[in-house]
């Protein structure tokens, strides 16, 4: 009878074993098949967050679905932290398969003998389930809770799981996770957090409308410590970090998310970006300095700036600034002024020079002449609208002087200097390329304070430009090669000189003055005022203005921009003496003359040294005095075709061209004049006659009807000519000196201009005039 009893058993037993293993196999399959029918919730989101170059909190925006959810990564989940969580929520979190079922079984019994709720079963997976897909708390959605928690350890590892438990906890309003808790209310990173602070953080979540950090510390404190208490008793922690938890004091309250270089993280934000070069600590000081220069001109009614600093070694944008404050909506603050595309005033003209040396067209010593020209019609100014006659281009460059400038676009060619910017990916002026003039160099084009700033960094680079890169992400693209070493460092030679009027008359003489290289610029009608400087390290960017693009008088370059230029280098790099640049191999230096700049010749007396490129640079000797057969009493002068065979003697003559003449000659500046030609000479009659200045050919005159004004008649004649007579449509009008300004009230209609000097020889040119009313 027993020995049945104990077979019955054993059969009893292998049939339940065998159902239940049935049973088990169904659930699965139900299981599985359940997880087809409802997966898990779409992936949670986060808000976007843009760190710097060591992983310092820069700025974050809201979450698709509006919430302050800043994603806690695992390497972000330190130790404490995460023992701290698992001994407050849930002991068995890495031994259960999402469902702890004796947690399950012990809540069952104390609610049913209790009557009400008294224990929950939840895990720290069930909570994940409830945080990813909130419902009201019945029965029926804590098996679905469950359920979710099967497919979630199905699909996570279990610190995947704690790290979207921890991010998803709710700390009021739209606040979740404990790194967005931890900015808010301790400013750090969550692996930066006391034992004290990640347990006042653990309790909040569990009752966030009553505990509200910065109002209910008492209470948060009084429950923080009831858990340490209990962690000191479960020997969680020992005894000693317990007693210093506990008396850590909580004084806590709701700060800001950080909201630094606003303007590239939104940049950054829509490319996905989110780690980038930025140093924060040169990021605040940059900030402070352009916010607390900008407040000190807006007397001026000057009102924004924007600054780019660029490290050359690295190519990356540590400091990044759009606008004064962000948050300033008087004159457009969250406008990005670093990308702005504005005009950029004489800021090329250092690449253009550096254009023309290696062309071989000039070097620093020889001369220009910034005198009056017109290039069918473009007849540019100086910015003091005066002349200088001959200037070297260290001089021209030094004095931002813009008839020399023009003067050497015309001899390179706007498209060399059009190419080298689009290889320095200034992307406006490559797309305007076919609307541009001469004028670009002097700001008739666009460009941005990036671009420019990424173009002076070549010039700190030995001419190789690099794209600047902003996030770790970014590839470092390969160089290009704008300008030759020794082109870019004579450039940089010239533009680190002080003796120049561009340099702040407003820079006092107890501040310190940085060692650096820079250009200023200023645009059409004062709308903008840039500086950009470098040194070895550095290449800094400032632009100054209005986003509304009013004109300022009192905006400059120098004035305006350089001063904040001047201030970012003595906070980023006060001392730069001991790492400056320094003649590359094929930089040589030779002796030439001083008034040409060219080699001298026998006749040079004044001597000095110049830097020149070795088979590049001009190498013709000097030539400005020729020697020119004359009368004895030295009243006129022989070719070589009517010079006499007795009775001459030779005499050396500075040579100018006519117009450098005629400015000599107006601005009464003594030189030994070349006697008139011989007036018997058959020659005169076959060379060209007087070249007009004003009015230009073919050109279209609109005159005002109510209030006309006339037309200039001007020429330019060689030195034998001592009158010059005027005719309008083939009549005489009037006989006037070689240089002197002739005007004429003209009829409407075309009309022909002639001029003839006293030697007989013409020069015509056609116009049109039309009256109209203004």
């Amino acid at each position: 009878m027993n020995f049945l009893t104990l077979k019955n058993i054993r059969d009893f037993f292998t049939r339940f074993i065998k159902r239940l293993g049935v049973v088990f196999l169904i659930l699965i399959g139900l299981f599985f098949l359940a997880n087809i029918i409802f997966p898990l919730p779409k992936v949670v989101t986060y808000s976007s967050v843009i760190t710097d170059s060591k992983g310092q909190l820069l700025h974050a925006f809201l979450s698709p679905d509006e919430k302050w959810r800043m994603k806690t990564e695992l390497n972000e989940i330190s130790p404490l932290l995460q023992q701290t969580i698992i001994a407050k929520e849930d002991h068995w979190f890495y031994w259960h398969p999402g469902v702890n079922p004796f947690a399950v079984a012990r809540a069952l019994v104390r609610n049913t003998v209790t009557g009400r709720r008294t224990s929950g079963a939840s895990t720290i997976t069930m909570q994940v389930a409830r945080l990813m897909h909130p419902t009201k708390r019945n029965m029926a959605n804590k098996l679905v809770e469950m359920f979710r928690a099967f497919q979630l350890e199905w699909s996570y590892s279990k610190k995947e799981i704690l790290q979207l438990y921890i991010n998803l906890l709710p700390y009021g309003g739209n606040i979740e996770g404990v790194k967005t808790a931890s900015w808010i209310y301790f400013n750090k990173n969550p692996d930066h957090l006391s034992l004290a602070e990640i347990t006042a953080l653990s309790i909040i979540p569990n009752r966030p409308t009553s505990l509200v950090m910065g109002k209910h510390n008492d209470a948060i404190v009084k429950e923080r410590n009831r858990w340490l208490v209990r962690f000191q008793q479960q020997k969680v922690f020992e005894d000693q970090i317990i007693e210093d938890a506990l008396r850590e004091p909580l004084t806590a309250s709701r700060g800001n998310i950080p909201r630094v270089a606003p303007h590239l993280s939104l940049q950054l934000k829509r490319k996905n970006q989110n780690l980038v070069n930025i140093d924060l600590n040169t990021q605040l000081k940059t900030e402070k300095i352009t916010s607390d220069y900008i407040n000190g001109l807006k007397l001026l009614n000057i009102n924004n700036a924007a600054v780019v600093v660029i490290e050359n070694a690295t190519h990356k944008v540590i400091s990044y600034v759009g606008s004064a404050n962000f948050f300033d909506t008087t004159d457009g603050g969250q406008v990005n002024g670093a990308m702005a595309i504005r005009q950029p005033g004489s800021t090329l003209k250092p690449l253009l020079y550096g254009l023309c040396i290696d062309a071989g067209l000039i070097t620093p010593k020889m001369a220009i002449g910034d005198i009056a020209i017109n290039y069918n019609g473009y007849v540019p100014e100086n910015y003091d609208q005066r002349f200088n006659g001959f200037v070297t281009m260290e001089y021209a460059l030094m004095h931002s002087l813009n008839i020399p400038a023009v003067k050497m676009l015309n001899q390179l060619g706007k498209e060399k200097l059009i190419s080298a910017l689009g290889e320095a990916d200034c992307n406006q002026i490559k797309k305007d390329e076919k609307k541009l003039g001469l004028s670009m160099v002097l700001g008739g084009c666009g460009a941005s304070l990036l671009e420019l700033t990424g173009l002076f960094s070549a010039l700190a680079q030995k001419g190789l430009y690099t794209p600047p890169v902003f996030s770790t992400s970014d590839i470092v693209k390969s160089p290009r090669q704008i300008l030759s070493p020794a082109a870019a460092f004579m450039v940089s030679d010239i533009l680190s000189k002080i003796n120049r009027p561009d340099f702040p008359i407003n820079w006092q003489a107890t501040e310190h003055l940085p060692k650096i290289a820079w250009k200023t610029g200023t645009s059409y009608g004062r709308k903008d005022a840039w500086s950009i400087g470098y040194n070895a390290r550095y290449t800094v960017g400032v632009w100054v203005g209005n986003f509304s693009g009013l004109g300022i008088p009192e905006l400059s370059g120098a004035q305006s921009a350089t001063p904040l230029l001047f201030k970012i280098f003595n906070t980023i790099d006060y001392n730069t003496n001991d790492n400056w640049f320094v003649p590359p191999a094929e930089c040589d230096v030779r002796r030439v003359c001083a008034e040409t700049g060219l080699p001298p010749a026998d006749f040079c007396t004044d001597i000095i040294t110049d830097y020149f490129i070795p088979l590049t640079s001009p190498n013709l000797p000097c030539n400005n005095h020729q020697q020119i057969a004359i009368s004895a009493d030295e009243k006129i002068s022989y070719c070589v075709e009517c010079k006499p065979a007795l009775g001459f003697k030779k005499k050396w003559f500075r040579v100018l061209a006519p117009d450098m003449q005629a400015y000599f000659d107006e601005h009464h500046l003594v030189y030994d004049k070349i006697p008139p030609h011989n007036g018997a000479c058959k020659k005169l009659f076959y060379e060209s006659g007087p070249i007009i200045k004003s009015p230009d050919g073919g050109a279209e005159y609109y005159i005002s009807k109510s209030a006309p004004e006339p037309l200039l008649l001007q020429c330019q004649t060689p030195a034998d000519v001592s009158k010059v007579f005027w005719y309008i449509n083939d009549r005489f009008y009037k006989a006037a000196l070689p240089n002197e300004k002739v005007f004429y009230m003209p009829t409407e209609g075309p009309q022909k201009i002639s001029c003839t000097d006293d030697k007989g020889r013409n020069r015509d040119l056609r116009c049109e005039v039309k009256y109209v009313a203004f």
